[in-house]
């Protein structure tokens, strides 16, 4: 009763080196640490420019930033260009100015 399948390991995969009698067994296994760098990039990205475009009222923006998957290209173009002024860190182009104190002057 299904002994056919008795010799292959639980994560079986066939683009896992030696799996594989194609001469790009590993190609696949080697991509998931990039494939997971570039996952965790977009999801940071995407929060940002959707947390500045919902804060700001956008709903255009926060709709088409959160369909379309750019890899961040969208996400940050929005960030630079069209996120309300002095929102974020990315288009503050005004000089900081210190705080004013109430401290009486002599």
């Amino acid at each position: 009763m299904y002994t056919y399948m008795h010799n292959f390991p639980a994560f079986y995969s066939p683009y896992a080196t030696g799996f594989s009698p194609s001469p790009f067994g590993g190609f696949m296994l080697a991509l998931l640490p990039f494939i997971a760098v570039i996952a965790v990039w977009t999801i940071l990205i995407k929060g940002y420019a959707l947390w500045h475009a919902a804060r700001a009222g956008q709903k255009w923006w926060f709709i088409a930033l959160l369909v379309i998957n750019t890899l961040g290209i969208l996400e940050i173009i929005y960030l630079i260009w069209y996120s309300p002024k002095g929102s974020n860190k990315f288009n503050s182009r005004a000089p900081h100015t210190p705080a004013h104190h109430s401290s009486p002057q002599a």
